[in-house]
């Protein structure tokens, strides 16, 4: 029973296709990724889910471009409801995305992360999801106070992680560092780089999951 990764892209695929693994396009954003995962698990069993791909990192993460992250949590960081200036995330609301019990959006991830980082050499931390990329240096502040210590943003974890949550399977995101959080510089992005460092951390995973499968 193969490891299900899931991507957003043709061109973050192209880089796995070769591993021991079944690799999945989902398009861009949650729902697509939530959706393709919910596909791919109904259609093939899967003991392992891995949500794959190229983030931008937040400027307190120490990260930079072609470095590594490892998810410690997956967080979809822009659902609540704004009170002014105030942000109202699901648990201070009262609301749940699951409909039987409390579930804010924060969804732990494989326990197995934190030897898969030390291997791959990866930051290991909390990875935020949002359906918009963060655009200015304010609003990357504000979402590294609302979520201290947060490494990437990305637009398809959360969705992956909700999936692969209802199907009772674990989950882990990795994303290589194409770019900083913050005002959008085509010219600094290191596309190349993360690929690489992406799939050295899915080769991290994988090998872990192979040790530890039995």
């Amino acid at each position: 029973m193969l490891p299900l990764i899931v991507v957003a892209t043709p061109a973050e695929a192209e880089r796995l296709l070769d591993l021991n693994a079944r690799v999945v396009v989902s398009g861009v954003g949650v729902v697509a990724a939530a959706l393709a995962t919910a596909r791919a698990l109904a259609e093939q069993e899967a003991r392992l889910v891995i949500s794959a791909g190229i983030g931008g990192a937040y400027p307190a993460s120490g990260l930079r471009s072609g470095d590594l992250a490892v998810s410690a949590e997956i967080v979809q960081a822009d659902l609540g409801a704004w009170d002014g200036e105030r942000f109202l995330d699901f648990g201070g609301l009262g609301l749940s995305i699951l409909p039987d019990s409390p579930h804010a959006g924060r969804f732990v991830t494989w326990a197995s992360a934190p030897e898969v980082a030390r291997r791959a050499e990866a930051h290991l931390g909390p990875m935020l999801t949002l359906n918009s990329v963060t655009g200015s240096a304010q609003s990357a502040a504000a979402l590294e106070r609302r979520f201290p210590g947060a490494l990437t943003e990305g637009m398809e974890g959360a969705g992956v992680a909700h999936a692969a949550l209802l199907a009772g399977v674990p989950v882990l995101e990795v994303r290589g560092v194409s770019n900083a959080v913050g005002p959008r510089d085509r010219a600094s992005w290191r596309i190349p780089q993360a690929l690489a460092a992406t799939r050295r951390g899915v080769a991290a995973a994988l090998e872990v999951w192979e040790e530890r499968k039995g």
